[in-house]
């Protein structure tokens, strides 16, 4: 008998998850919670909410599922895998003391600063006007950071007074994160270019997946406001080898041994968002799960089987095995309902999937879709993400833009220029 494993989630990095895990032999039965239209064509959807705690559970125990994989960090933060845990189920995803790395920025930077490990000088405020105060008295620009979840958008980059202000009215006066706002921390800005540096680990050992790089912004050229994510590729030339290999021995490895340290051990996927300036790698964040939209392109990948790397996580015996990976570059192209990510208008119908993948090199992950009258709709702010594959970079930015092209519905939005930092970094180095 094959595993039977259960995928928390349902936006473009559990359509990922499912694609890759079903091209496991190991594997007998997925099932995704909730799940969306794009992942139903590998897995038997479940009408269960991600932040259901209860009801995943009495699902997981009823199916006696062999492996859980949570996708988003809310359930993680909530503590869905102690839950699973207590009744001796699997899970790959951290517990939810080891989850604050991500649900509270303020643990985190007080980890980082502890332990010694490379990040931007902060202040952490509880009141409105002590942070206010403090704004007005340094130097621009500062970032700052709602303490809890906000779906990638609690974040401000302030280069005035005004827009500091008004952002910290924002979150703690006005509360537009919620409980998210309760504190907040103000930090210098960082300069140089990010990427992303996402592991497995069973709390000591650690597999690195290949660097991929983002695209927050809304806008080309990294304009506008900040957004789950509009598109993503990898390799990311920034990350040499050399920044690589100080990436693990400066931040990794002290972070996860400050983790046990602290009586909290790290399983599962560690996701740093890095600064990198001058060959020195700097954290901006960490996240305790796999990116999205990272996770598109490098599954694309990835060639090895991705189900014993999750099992062995969840275990706490990662093996020092080798990943195979395809040396060709993916880009992943982010399709956005138009309006994202402010207010937007859902239910209209999708087509040109089938011809985007008929070019070959190219899979179409659903994220905000939903199955309307029997038609495919957008259903939420990112509703697609376009990924390609081909053999150089600017192949597969090419690839993965005419499978755009061929996709539509009313108000659809992308950007123009993913992977645009990576074509620079490859024009710099040629003779």
């Amino acid at each position: 008998m094959g595993l039977k494993i259960l995928v928390v989630g349902g936006g473009g990095r559990e359509h990922a998850l499912v694609w890759k895990i079903a091209k496991s032999p190991l594997v007998e039965k997925i099932y995704a919670a909730p799940g969306n239209p794009g992942i139903a064509g590998n897995a038997e959807l479940v009408h269960v909410s991600v932040d259901d705690l209860p009801r995943l559970r009495d699902f997981a125990v009823s199916k006696r599922i062999d492996l859980t994989v949570v996708g988003p960090e809310a359930p993680l933060a909530a503590g869905l895998t102690d839950l699973l845990a207590r009744e001796g189920l699997l899970v790959c995803g951290p517990s939810k003391a080891a989850a604050q790395l991500e649900g509270s920025k303020v643990f985190t930077k007080n980890i980082l600063a502890k332990y010694g490990i490379p990040t931007a000088d902060f202040r952490v405020f509880d009141e409105f006007d002590d942070a206010q105060q403090y704004v007005l008295t340094h130097r621009l620009p500062l970032v700052i950071k709602a303490d809890g979840l906000a779906a990638g958008k609690g974040v401000a980059v302030a280069g005035t007074y005004e827009e500091a202000i008004a952002f910290l009215r924002d979150v703690m006066v006005d509360r537009v994160f919620g409980a998210a706002g309760e504190r907040v921390v103000v930090e210098d800005c960082l300069t140089g270019e990010e990427a992303s540096y996402i592991v497995f680990t069973d709390g000591e050992k650690i597999v690195p997946l290949p660097t991929s790089q983002d695209h927050k912004r809304i806008g080309d050229d990294d304009t506008g406001p900040n957004t789950g994510g509009m598109g993503a590729y990898s390799p990311a030339p920034v990350v040499t080898p050399e920044v690589e290999r100080k990436a693990l021995e400066k931040i990794f490895e002290p972070l996860l041994a400050g983790m046990r340290a602290e009586g909290m051990p790290f399983r599962g996927i560690l996701y740093g968002g890095l600064m990198i300036e001058r060959g020195e790698p700097k954290v901006l964040e960490f996240n305790v799960r796999f990116g999205d939209p990272e996770a598109q392109p490098l599954f694309m990948r990835l060639d090895s089987d991705l189900v014993p790397l999750l099992i062995q996580c969840a275990q706490g015996k990662l093996t020092d095995a080798e990943m195979k990976i395809d040396p060709r570059p993916t880009v992943c192209i982010v399709m956005s309902s138009g309006g994202y990510p402010g207010s937007y208008k859902k239910g209209f119908p999708i087509t040109g999937i089938d011809e985007a993948e008929r070019l070959g090199g190219v899979q179409v992950f659903h994220a905000g879709t939903a199955m309307k009258d029997g038609k495919l709709v957008n259903n939420g702010g990112r509703v697609l993400g376009v990924t390609a594959v081909d053999k150089d970079i600017r192949s597969a930015i090419g690839r993965g833009y005419r499978a755009v092209e061929a996709i539509h519905w009313e108000g659809a939005y992308f950007r123009t220029d993913i992977g645009k930092r990576a074509l620079a970094r490859i024009s710099d180095r040629a003779p």
